[in-house]
């Protein structure tokens, strides 16, 4: 394969076996200087000037640390297109935003997201994670250990910080698998140009959903996320109910659908690597942290961020003009040959880690990663201690050039 075999651009190419896709990106971080590549054709949006994959650890590092130069809020950071005005209303969150907006709301929402903070959730969690495994072992093998284990935790504990009720929780896990579906059949109905009405569908139902519980816990508040955030006032801010709608969405969608692909990497790696499994149960808790690094990092997530920049910038000898587009594709650099020895090499004692699977340092970085690493090392935690034997089968992948995603998996002990 080189370099003109494949188009980052074409859907197609994320279809292909991971061995191709692991192939094309070690081509494009052998290469002097970044690739160009054309933007794609999509019904609800003008096609754009093309962008230069940043495919290397030092180059991600450094966007990521000039978010003024390399910025989010122009067109959007989740999308390589810019970003439509009525998909800002429903997607316009603080991913998609610079500074002083995006620091004011991170502010206001970041209370909720700190050590200390999570460290009072540790017992919902352990209690979640122990009441899955419960239901995995009385359904027995066979069945899918992406909806029946993976997807099941950070499900419940988002919902259950915001205060949404068990009988919404099927409500938001389909809503936020059409918004991350991708190119995914699946999720998307196969037809490309009805994507951006389930799109906008799917964030309208999700938004109206956290606005009628935040008009309700305006006058009745609890001691759920969505009582402190309606109710929050930092210095006179509080959050509008536009950006409470678009908080919640980023929030069930990025605390959902990363960390439950995390686990489902997770019981693969596990699965294809038998000694580093046996391994890791030679001292559970103690090997937790390091395994949890190289899970993330070898599953990354998020394969990309979009960034455009600002003004003429010169970075490890390339110059990039202002206007242009820069997409930082975390997946590879999380491959780096330079950074990581043996990259592909699924290691829990991997040390040092400097993995980007929650993104790059700066304001960026996920502001959920205490909560994933935790959800992570409890699942896994449980699962080894009382289903030690659990193996994945061939994973069923899905259609995505944004999420590196495992749609379903069956699993067996």
């Amino acid at each position: 394969m080189s370099v003109l075999d494949f188009d980052l651009s074409d859907r197609d190419f994320w279809a292909r076996p991971m061995s191709e896709r692991e192939e094309a990106f070690a081509r494009l971080r052998s290469l002097d200087g970044p690739a160009f590549f054309e933007e794609m054709e999509i019904s609800y949006a003008p096609k754009g000037p093309g962008y230069y994959a940043l495919v290397k650890h030092a180059d991600i590092l450094e966007a990521s640390r000039n978010p003024e130069i390399f910025c989010s809020g122009d067109g959007g950071a989740t999308n390589i297109p810019d970003m439509p005005a009525e998909f800002a209303e429903y997607f316009g969150s603080m991913i998609n935003m610079d500074d002083p907006r995006h620091a004011r709301l991170r502010r206001i929402v970041s209370r909720a997201f700190t050590p200390k903070m999570i460290k009072q959730f540790e017992a919902d969690v352990e209690a979640a994670a122990a009441g899955i495994v419960d239901d995995l072992l009385a359904k027995g093998p066979g069945c899918d250990f992406v909806t029946e284990v993976a997807a099941r935790l950070p499900l419940k504990i988002i919902c259950d910080m915001m205060g949404i009720p068990e009988r919404d929780y099927q409500y938001v896990f389909d809503r936020s698998n059409v918004i991350l579906g991708g190119f995914d059949p699946e999720y998307t109905g196969g037809d490309l140009d009805q994507i951006a009405e389930r799109l906008l569908t799917a964030g309208m139902e999700l938004q109206q959903l956290v606005q009628d519980l935040a008009a309700h816990r305006a006058e009745h508040p609890t001691g759920d996320l969505t009582s402190s955030l309606v109710n929050a006032n930092i210095d006179g801010e509080r959050l509008t109910m536009q950006e409470l709608g678009s908080f919640f969405i980023l929030l069930v969608v990025a605390g959902n659908e990363t960390t439950r692909n995390a686990i489902s990497h997770g019981l693969h790696m596990l699965t294809e690597n038998p000694d580093q499994r046996a391994l890791w149960l030679e001292d559970i808790d103690g090997r937790a942290p390091g395994a949890v690094e190289e899970i993330v990092r070898l599953a990354s997530p998020v394969n990309f961020m979009r960034r455009k920049l600002t003004r003429d910038y010169e970075m490890n000898g390339h110059l990039y003009r202002k206007g242009l587009k820069v997409v930082l594709f975390y997946w590879s650099a999380n491959r780096d040959e330079s950074v990581f020895p043996d990259p592909l090499r699924f290691d829990i004692t991997r040390n040092p880690n400097p993995h980007v699977g929650f993104g790059g340092p700066g304001p960026h970085f996920c502001l959920g990663a205490h909560l994933a690493r935790r959800e992570i090392t409890v699942m896994f935690r449980e699962l080894l201690r009382r289903v030690p034997r659990i193996e994945g089968g061939e994973p069923d992948r899905l259609h995505s050039s944004f999420i590196n995603g495992i749609k379903h998996m069956e699993c067996r002990f």
